[in-house]
């Protein structure tokens, strides 16, 4: 059988892969990774793969004649895990809900169930599928045991937890080597774990089949592992920007998880142009051209007007050379500012323009004629660059502040829901120029308010308002220069993703 791991496999393995591949293919004896030490008791572990969730919130309680006892672990947002949670070996109660208001306790119960514990088992929880109709499935994972050459081999299983397809087949190969040598795993439907396998430490490739093709739907970089750990590596939907369906979830007992995207898969970028004119740059006029650079690739996006963001432009990953020149003409603004794009990522650069007094004897003093007036400025176009969210989340937003203001050593950003006041809300960013700063909002409806503060006064310099419903995207709000406001300053939101 193609996909059944034993003896006709092995067989078929080129002699080097026969040394590195499968030292122990099932009756593991069982262990954990980083601090494995042998106990009378049992684990649980949460993995969160349901796209459009909040943070989930972990509650387990114990209720005996002696006592009750509730224990809340930390939230688990979408595509991360919690640490292995030890627990003697008993039947308790799980609450599974997410946090619907600004106190810790103010949570929504999406989940309940008895868990019982065995010693020696890790209980791994996966929340999965629509937060309004969630799927919780439980696998019962054994801890392995550890032995004298624990430090030359890890132990891995593989889950499905891709819904698009009936099932999948796995391979692997060493990291030196392609799909022709690449060794079958196994074939995995919807929700599905594998058993246990025990490899060698060392780095390896993973390619991912529809069920029964050759056709390779997804093919990883480089997964080095160095050391004797216990993993799962999970086969979840792709939410980047690539065109491959699929990515890959390396899941540790410690909690952390790092995701492998396709190694072919593309990046996107779009540029916003906030570069406003100034007579030290007497040709531009609100308008400029961006060229983006590789080794191999070459992207151009003409005419971008001050105030507007490009269209988002996919293209290979890598390092790219931006440079901006003013249409019409052979004069360039910049040239060289490093844009690296990652696998998956998205991402927006943000050009703008800030002046600076010159100082050119280091006295402190720029206004050496006394005049009250400065000697002489200089000006600098500059970039920011900044990770898009990529956030489905149904009850959260993100908000992603983009300061553009030089004039004022800090801002600060109100959200404030129809039974507050600037004084009472909760939801406050403070802002410093070119450094962005986040929050997360609930569904609401907010009025926004930008203030300052000039000569010991707090001056609102803008206002707007903000209605977030399951619907809405995370967001930017740029706060910029602008001449047609009567403050100077305005607040504009867009969409993180389009």
């Amino acid at each position: 059988m193609r996909y059944k791991l034993g003896i006709s496999v092995l067989t078929r393995m080129p002699a080097i892969l026969a040394t590195m591949i499968f030292l122990s293919l099932t009756g593991c004896s069982e262990s954990s990774d980083d601090d494995a030490v042998e106990t009378e008791a049992g684990y649980i572990q949460l993995y969160n793969v349901s796209s459009n969730s909040p943070g989930i919130v972990l509650t387990v309680d114990k209720n005996n004649d002696d006592d009750y006892v509730e224990t809340k672990h930390s939230s688990v947002s979408f595509s991360s895990a919690s640490e292995h949670l030890a627990y003697e070996a008993d039947t308790y109660d799980i609450d599974l809900s997410w946090q619907d208001g600004a106190d810790t306790d103010d949570l929504e119960s999406v989940y309940e169930n008895e868990l019982t514990i065995s010693n020696s088992v890790i209980e791994f929880i996966v929340v999965a599928e629509d937060i309004a109709a969630l799927n919780v499935l439980t696998f019962d994972i054994p801890v392995i045991d550890e032995e004298e050459d624990d430090d030359y081999v890890f132990n891995t299983r593989f889950l499905n937890m891709h819904p698009g397809t009936e099932g999948v087949d796995i391979y692997l190969s060493k990291s030196d080597e392609t799909f022709h040598e690449a060794i079958p795993i196994g074939q995995l439907n919807y929700t599905e774990m594998s058993d246990n396998h025990q490899l060698e430490v060392d780095s390896y490739v993973f390619y991912i089949t529809l069920a029964g093709s050759d056709e390779i739907v997804y093919q990883s970089s480089e997964v080095t592992y160095q050391a004797s750990y216990q993993y799962v590596m999970v086969i979840r939907e792709n939410k980047g920007v690539g065109t491959s369906p699929y990515t890959l979830d390396r899941v540790a007992n410690s909690g952390v998880v790092k995701e492998y995207g396709d190694a072919d898969a593309e990046a996107q970028f779009r540029v916003y142009n906030s570069v406003i004119g100034h007579e030290l740059l007497p040709s531009y006029q609100g308008i400029f051209n961006l060229r983006a650079d590789s080794i191999a690739d070459s992207v151009e996006l003409p005419s971008l007007a001050f105030g507007g963001f490009s269209v988002s432009c996919f293209t290979n990953f890598g390092d790219y050379s931006l440079t901006l020149s003013i249409p019409e003409t052979s004069e360039t603004i910049i040239d060289n500012h490093l844009l690296t794009l990652n696998v998956d990522s998205d991402k927006t650069v943000f050009f703008y323009l800030l002046e600076e007094d010159v100082d050119e004897d280091g006295d402190g003093d720029v206004d050496e004629d006394g005049d009250g007036v400065v000697d002489e400025v200089e000006i600098t176009v500059n970039s920011l660059i900044v990770n898009n969210s990529h956030s489905e989340n149904i009850y959260y937003h993100q908000i992603k502040v983009i300061n553009l203001i030089d004039h004022f050593d800090k801002l600060k950003v109100y959200f404030v829901k129809s039974d507050e006041t600037i004084d009472t809300t909760d939801n406050l960013i403070t802002s410093y120029y070119v450094q962005p700063r986040s929050t997360s909002l609930l569904n609401n409806a907010y009025s926004v308010y930008m203030v300052g503060i000039e000569d010991g006064s707090e001056l609102i310099l803008a206002m707007s308002e903000l209605i977030l419903d399951e619907n809405s995207k995370d967001s930017f709000l740029m706060l910029e220069e602008s001449t047609d406001s009567s403050s100077g300053y305005k607040m504009a939101f867009s969409d993180q993703r389009i």
